[in-house]
């Protein structure tokens, strides 16, 4: 188990870093870093033998966290924004479908399971819809259910 990462290496996080209960000071499940934050490995260490863990120094909010290697790629590597997170609340812009079929109408509500940077302005997501598979679906083919709630279209 060799860790890719090395002390002084620049980094970025690809998700939003949340306290697990271990930073001190923050409510269990507060954001701590967002994702698309770069900075700075400070140190490199393992957590139950089997797992790499890094403190990240992140300067723009002053914060030394931990984050496992997956959670990180070179701040150097490309980076694709996207609009929704994990566990965001989305409506469907417009009906989905698969094979002629339609699935899920639009408006309908379901959650983000995953974020899914595919390249360049590339972003789908693994969407939850209840009573229904998971969907891969484009970005652009949803909305916050927040907005969608509020009448804004």
């Amino acid at each position: 188990m060799l860790p890719r990462f090395d002390h002084g290496d620049e980094v970025r996080v690809r998700r939003n870093v949340r306290n697990d209960g271990t930073f001190p000071g923050e409510p269990t499940g507060a954001l701590l870093v967002r994702r698309g934050s770069v900075g700075y490995v400070r140190d490199v260490g393992t957590f139950l033998q089997d797992q790499i863990i890094y403190s990240v120094h992140f300067l723009e909010n002053n914060r030394l966290v931990g984050c496992r290697e997956e959670e990180l790629q070179p701040a150097a590597d490309p980076w694709v924004a996207s609009r929704f997170d994990f566990r965001d609340k989305v409506a469907a812009r417009m009906r989905l479908g698969s094979q002629g079929r339609v699935l899920v109408e639009r408006g309908e509500l379901g959650e983000v399971v995953k974020v899914i940077r595919a390249g360049p302005g590339a972003v789908t997501y693994h969407v939850v819809f209840p009573g229904r598979n998971t969907l891969q679906v484009p970005e652009d083919a949803l909305e916050l259910a927040v907005a969608q709630e509020n009448g804004a279209a």
